[in-house]
Protein backbone atom coordinates (compact mmCIF):
# COMPACT_ATOMS: atom_id res chain seq x y z
CA UNK A 1 0.00 0.00 0.00
CA UNK A 2 1.26 3.03 -0.86
CA UNK A 3 1.01 6.23 1.73
CA UNK A 4 0.75 10.05 1.65
CA UNK A 5 1.78 11.45 4.67
CA UNK A 6 1.45 15.22 5.33
CA UNK A 7 2.83 16.34 9.18
CA UNK A 8 1.29 19.85 10.08
CA UNK A 9 3.41 21.63 12.74
CA UNK A 10 4.30 25.03 14.07
CA UNK A 11 7.22 26.11 11.69
CA UNK A 12 9.65 25.00 14.70
CA UNK A 13 11.53 21.59 16.01
CA UNK A 14 9.53 21.03 19.15
CA UNK A 15 7.66 17.78 19.09
CA UNK A 16 7.50 17.01 15.57
CA UNK A 17 11.16 17.16 15.32
CA UNK A 18 11.84 13.48 15.91
CA UNK A 19 9.43 12.21 13.50
CA UNK A 20 10.73 14.28 10.73
CA UNK A 21 14.38 13.39 11.11
CA UNK A 22 12.96 9.68 11.20
CA UNK A 23 11.50 10.81 7.74
CA UNK A 24 14.59 12.15 6.35
CA UNK A 25 16.80 9.57 7.40
CA UNK A 26 14.67 7.03 6.06
CA UNK A 27 13.97 8.76 2.75
CA UNK A 28 10.27 8.92 3.38
CA UNK A 29 8.37 11.37 1.10
CA UNK A 30 6.43 13.51 3.32
CA UNK A 31 4.79 16.88 3.05
CA UNK A 32 6.44 19.27 5.48
CA UNK A 33 3.09 21.30 6.66
CA UNK A 34 4.39 24.28 8.93
CA UNK A 35 1.52 25.82 10.15
CA UNK A 36 2.79 29.74 11.57
CA UNK A 37 0.91 30.91 15.05
CA UNK A 38 -0.96 33.30 13.23
CA UNK A 39 -2.73 30.80 11.12
CA UNK A 40 -2.76 28.32 14.05
CA UNK A 41 -6.64 29.43 15.44
CA UNK A 42 -8.26 28.62 12.14
CA UNK A 43 -6.73 25.01 11.58
CA UNK A 44 -7.12 24.13 15.42
CA UNK A 45 -10.84 22.90 15.60
CA UNK A 46 -9.63 20.40 12.71
CA UNK A 47 -7.68 18.85 14.50
CA UNK A 48 -8.05 16.25 16.39
CA UNK A 49 -7.82 17.38 20.80
CA UNK A 50 -6.83 20.30 19.20
CA UNK A 51 -3.25 19.58 18.92
CA UNK A 52 -0.14 19.42 16.80
CA UNK A 53 1.40 17.70 15.19
CA UNK A 54 -0.71 15.94 13.18
CA UNK A 55 -0.32 13.62 10.87
CA UNK A 56 -2.33 12.63 8.04
CA UNK A 57 -2.31 8.94 5.94
CA UNK A 58 -3.30 8.85 2.97
CA UNK A 59 -6.02 11.87 4.47
CA UNK A 60 -6.50 10.14 7.74
CA UNK A 61 -5.66 11.98 10.74
CA UNK A 62 -3.69 11.30 13.98
CA UNK A 63 -2.60 13.91 16.62
CA UNK A 64 -0.06 13.21 19.87
CA UNK A 65 3.61 12.92 18.99
CA UNK A 66 4.18 9.37 20.31
CA UNK A 67 1.32 7.85 18.73
CA UNK A 68 2.32 9.59 15.25
CA UNK A 69 5.85 8.29 15.78
CA UNK A 70 5.00 4.78 16.37
CA UNK A 71 2.79 4.59 13.88
CA UNK A 72 5.20 5.46 10.94
CA UNK A 73 7.78 3.26 13.04
CA UNK A 74 5.34 0.35 12.63
CA UNK A 75 5.07 0.87 8.30
CA UNK A 76 9.08 1.70 7.77
CA UNK A 77 10.17 -0.93 9.83
CA UNK A 78 11.51 1.25 12.61
CA UNK A 79 9.93 -0.63 15.66
CA UNK A 80 12.53 -3.77 15.90
CA UNK A 81 13.02 -6.74 14.59
CA UNK A 82 11.17 -8.85 17.44
CA UNK A 83 9.00 -8.17 20.24
CA UNK A 84 11.83 -7.46 23.17
CA UNK A 85 13.45 -4.25 20.69
CA UNK A 86 9.78 -2.85 20.40
CA UNK A 87 9.70 -3.16 24.23
CA UNK A 88 13.36 -1.73 24.61
CA UNK A 89 12.60 0.95 22.06
CA UNK A 90 9.49 2.20 24.17
CA UNK A 91 10.86 2.21 27.41
CA UNK A 92 13.95 4.43 26.16
CA UNK A 93 11.22 6.69 24.17
CA UNK A 94 9.43 6.74 27.65
CA UNK A 95 12.89 7.47 29.18
CA UNK A 96 13.41 10.59 26.57
CA UNK A 97 10.06 12.18 27.25
CA UNK A 98 11.32 11.83 31.10
CA UNK A 99 13.84 13.89 30.11
CA UNK A 100 12.15 15.94 27.53
CA UNK A 101 9.43 17.03 30.22
CA UNK A 102 12.01 18.65 32.56
CA UNK A 103 13.77 20.52 29.66
CA UNK A 104 10.32 21.78 28.78
CA UNK A 105 9.40 23.20 32.22
CA UNK A 106 13.01 25.01 32.04
CA UNK A 107 12.53 26.51 28.82
CA UNK A 108 8.68 27.37 29.00
CA UNK A 109 7.84 27.96 32.97
CA UNK A 110 11.58 28.59 34.59
CA UNK A 111 14.15 29.87 32.49
CA UNK A 112 16.68 31.93 34.04
CA UNK A 113 20.28 31.89 33.97
CA UNK A 114 20.03 30.11 37.27
CA UNK A 115 17.61 27.52 36.83
CA UNK A 116 19.73 27.14 33.42
CA UNK A 117 23.11 26.44 35.72
CA UNK A 118 21.02 24.41 38.36
CA UNK A 119 18.94 22.07 35.58
CA UNK A 120 22.49 21.12 34.01
CA UNK A 121 24.17 20.81 37.11
CA UNK A 122 21.86 18.99 39.49
CA UNK A 123 18.33 18.05 37.79
CA UNK A 124 19.17 16.29 34.22
CA UNK A 125 22.40 14.43 35.39
CA UNK A 126 20.48 11.66 36.81
CA UNK A 127 18.78 11.18 33.65
CA UNK A 128 21.93 11.45 31.54
CA UNK A 129 23.51 8.80 33.75
CA UNK A 130 21.01 6.09 33.05
CA UNK A 131 20.80 6.58 29.45
CA UNK A 132 24.81 6.14 29.58
CA UNK A 133 24.56 3.09 31.60
CA UNK A 134 21.55 1.68 29.23
CA UNK A 135 23.12 2.55 26.19
CA UNK A 136 26.87 1.37 27.01
CA UNK A 137 28.71 1.41 24.07
CA UNK A 138 26.17 0.77 21.46
CA UNK A 139 25.69 2.42 18.09
CA UNK A 140 21.38 1.85 18.96
CA UNK A 141 19.27 2.14 21.79
CA UNK A 142 18.35 -1.60 20.98
CA UNK A 143 21.83 -3.02 19.49
CA UNK A 144 24.29 -2.77 16.94
CA UNK A 145 22.96 -4.62 14.23
CA UNK A 146 22.33 -3.01 11.00
CA UNK A 147 20.40 -3.20 7.92
CA UNK A 148 21.95 -5.99 5.63
CA UNK A 149 20.22 -6.02 1.66
CA UNK A 150 16.66 -7.17 1.95
CA UNK A 151 16.52 -8.36 5.41
CA UNK A 152 15.68 -6.07 8.31
CA UNK A 153 18.67 -6.81 10.80
CA UNK A 154 19.10 -3.49 12.17
CA UNK A 155 18.64 -2.27 15.57
CA UNK A 156 17.73 1.66 14.97
CA UNK A 157 14.42 2.82 15.92
CA UNK A 158 11.90 4.96 16.44
CA UNK A 159 13.63 6.08 19.87
CA UNK A 160 16.47 6.80 18.18
CA UNK A 161 15.32 9.84 16.86
CA UNK A 162 14.06 10.92 19.74
CA UNK A 163 16.74 10.55 22.17
CA UNK A 164 19.25 12.26 19.52
CA UNK A 165 17.03 15.07 19.42
CA UNK A 166 16.54 15.69 23.21
CA UNK A 167 20.66 15.28 23.22
CA UNK A 168 20.90 18.04 20.06
CA UNK A 169 18.54 19.98 22.26
CA UNK A 170 20.80 20.33 24.91
CA UNK A 171 24.09 20.41 23.16
CA UNK A 172 22.50 23.53 22.40
CA UNK A 173 21.64 24.57 25.92
CA UNK A 174 25.15 23.67 26.70
CA UNK A 175 28.02 22.66 24.82
CA UNK A 176 29.48 20.55 27.42
CA UNK A 177 26.65 18.98 29.25
CA UNK A 178 27.51 15.61 27.35
CA UNK A 179 31.52 16.01 28.36
CA UNK A 180 30.53 13.61 31.55
CA UNK A 181 29.21 10.87 29.11
CA UNK A 182 31.28 9.38 26.53
CA UNK A 183 28.58 6.77 25.49
CA UNK A 184 26.01 9.80 25.14
CA UNK A 185 28.11 12.34 23.69
CA UNK A 186 29.63 9.40 20.79
CA UNK A 187 26.19 8.40 20.31
CA UNK A 188 24.70 11.51 19.16
CA UNK A 189 27.99 12.28 17.48
CA UNK A 190 28.33 9.15 15.13
CA UNK A 191 24.22 9.50 14.64
CA UNK A 192 24.23 13.02 13.33
CA UNK A 193 26.65 11.80 10.80
CA UNK A 194 24.01 9.56 9.26
CA UNK A 195 24.17 10.31 5.78
CA UNK A 196 20.48 11.77 4.88
CA UNK A 197 19.91 12.87 8.71
CA UNK A 198 22.97 14.98 7.95
CA UNK A 199 21.88 16.53 4.68
CA UNK A 200 18.35 17.49 6.59
CA UNK A 201 20.68 19.03 9.31
CA UNK A 202 22.66 21.06 7.22
CA UNK A 203 19.57 22.53 5.04
CA UNK A 204 18.21 25.83 5.48
CA UNK A 205 14.78 24.65 6.95
CA UNK A 206 16.11 23.13 10.05
CA UNK A 207 19.05 25.89 11.06
CA UNK A 208 16.69 28.42 10.41
CA UNK A 209 14.33 26.71 12.93
CA UNK A 210 14.02 27.82 16.48
CA UNK A 211 13.69 24.55 18.60
CA UNK A 212 10.54 26.51 21.18
CA UNK A 213 7.69 28.21 20.58
CA UNK A 214 8.95 30.57 22.92
CA UNK A 215 11.81 31.98 21.11
CA UNK A 216 14.26 30.16 23.85
CA UNK A 217 16.79 28.51 21.53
Amino acid sequence: MVHEYKLSYFPIRGLAESIRLMLHDNEVTFVDDRISKEDWPKFKPKMQFGQMPCLYDNGVQYVQSGAIIRHLARQIGMYGSDEHEATMADMMYEGVGDIRNKYAKLIYTDYSEENKAKFISELIPPNLESFEKLLGGKKFVCGDKVLYQFNFLFCVTFADYALFEILDCLVVLSSTILDKYPHLKAYHAAFGNRPHLKAYMNSDLRKNAKINGNGIQ
